[in-house]
């Protein structure tokens, strides 16, 4: 069965969370010097312990449903330490294995990253199917990866995350057809052994290396183009945006992970300056490390570009959002990008609660605020951009021999005209130009033989 058909596994599922006790933490951003990344602070669990256990498990209930799932019952356990044998304690899971059986349910997913151990002992106990936050997420991705590329790094991730499980995995996956986590290249665990799963992986990684390589090349040939990368929190309105400020029509849904694939479009100021916009995949609190390695190609984008927009929903309540702001900014610090230029910007205000956003406004003092989808706020979005692309431009004052037709074309779209007179065959010109295109231009204006020979 494809496993774009997601809609048939209907599977009535159980969701289990266990809520350890806050740590003193300092999350990523604070004190970096970035143009709008103000540190998000959390006293000692202040805004977690205000969290109902329903809130809790709100982002895995989302990603259940975007699998295909129906959450019928949730379980919430709060204990200082993850039992070795259960993860939850033995009494916990006794009552789920009840429960499960008085519900009739296909599934037990539960919200934290569980051990082959715990998830065999598990299944033994109560019955059914138990999976772990990871494997969730694998399969959506598994589910929505459209390109060739996308789907490598998927099959990777799930061949990594399989491989030290298939001797627990293999008395049970052998009897159970389909279902959440066992869709896609992950099927393909049921008949091979360890050896072969780790050719399968050095196979997978010389692959992605060849794609990387040539993207590399890809965002190489931008290097004359001032370029900026759509980064967020998933479902923030990256995609969206991108449409909106491009004119292009990049696949919308409102649902988790709609997007794994980069695109990119140019972007043209009002001032005529173009932006290469890159949209890429959703991060995700606890994003699993296989799947950030695996999509480090993918990401070449946000590490490569100028200046990273940080799309955030700030249709969310207040301490959420924060707690999004410091989930995107962990997989940026993973990435090494957290000391990238970067400009936060609060998508979907028109949903935002007024109290909320009051709050909102007072913690992050000059935060760019838009609705994508209503096309509010565009104007002061473009206006930052255009101010940050300004500042990093030269201004040139040069002398062109009329006849030089090529660099008076390339000025015109590659800079912003600032002043022009004709005097006799000579053009006097006053333009303003990024770095890497001023270069261009002094090389072929001081040099008599790249006269005319601009590109």
């Amino acid at each position: 069965m494809k496993r774009t058909q997601l809609t048939v596994y209907k599977e009535k599922v159980l969701l289990v969370g266990v809520i350890s006790p806050p740590r003193e933490t300092v999350p990523p951003g604070g004190g970096i010097n970035h143009l709008h990344r103000p540190p998000v602070h959390f006293p000692a669990g202040a805004r977690r312990e205000r969290k109902t256990e329903e809130d809790y498990l709100e982002e895995l209930s989302l990603l259940t449903r975007t699998a295909g799932a129906t959450v019928v019952e949730q379980v919430v356990q709060h204990k200082n330490y993850p039992d070795p044998a259960y993860y939850i304690g033995l009494g916990k899971a006794e009552e789920i294995a009840q429960l499960a059986k008085e519900l009739d349910i296909d599934a037990i997913i539960f919200d934290n990253n569980l051990s082959p151990a715990q998830v065999s002992n598990l299944e033994k106990l109560c019955n059914t199917k138990v999976i772990d936050r990871t494997e969730l997420i694998l399969d959506i991705f598994a589910t929505h990866a459209r390109t060739k590329q996308a789907k490598l790094q998927i099959e990777l991730a799930q061949q990594e995350y399989t491989l030290p499980r298939l001797k627990h995995l293999w008395s049970h996956l052998s009897r159970i057809e389909g279902g959440i986590g066992q869709r896609g290249p992950g099927e393909k665990q049921l008949e091979i052994d360890r050896r072969i799963a780790r050719d399968r992986i050095v196979r997978l990684k010389r692959e992605l290396t060849e794609i990387n390589e040539r993207r590399q090349r890809e965002v190489a040939t931008r290097s004359g183009n001032f370029t900026a990368a759509l980064v967020g929190y998933t479902n923030a309105g990256k995609s969206t945006l991108m449409n909106t400020l491009t004119g292009s029509a990049v696949y919308v849904d409102d649902k988790l992970f709609s997007t794994l694939d980069t695109k990119t479009q140019v972007w043209t100021l009002l001032n005529r300056q173009k932006v290469l916009l890159s949209d890429t995949v959703g991060f995700i609190k606890n994003l699993p490390h296989y799947l950030v390695s695996s999509f480090h190609a993918t990401l070449e984008e946000v590490t490569r570009a100028d200046l990273l927009l940080h799309i955030v929903d700030a249709g969310q309540p207040a301490d959420k959002v924060g707690l999004f702001i410091e989930s995107v900014n962990r997989v940026l610090s993973e990435l090494g990008c957290l000391d990238k230029p970067t400009l936060l910007i609060f998508n979907k205000i028109d949903r935002a609660d007024p109290l909320e956003l009051a709050i909102l406004q007072k913690q992050y003092a000059g935060v760019i605020q838009i609705s994508a989808l209503k096309k509010s706020g565009l104007a002061e979005l473009e206006k930052k951009v255009s101010e940050f692309l300004q500042e990093r431009q030269l201004e040139l004052n040069l002398v062109i021999p009329v006849e030089n037709g090529k660099l008076l074309a390339y000025l015109a779209e590659r800079g912003e005209i600032l002043q022009q007179d004709y005097e006799d065959n000579l053009v006097k010109i006053k333009v303003r130009l990024g770095p890497r295109d001023a270069a261009k231009v002094l090389e072929h204006t001081t040099d008599p033989a790249k006269a005319g020979q601009i590109k």
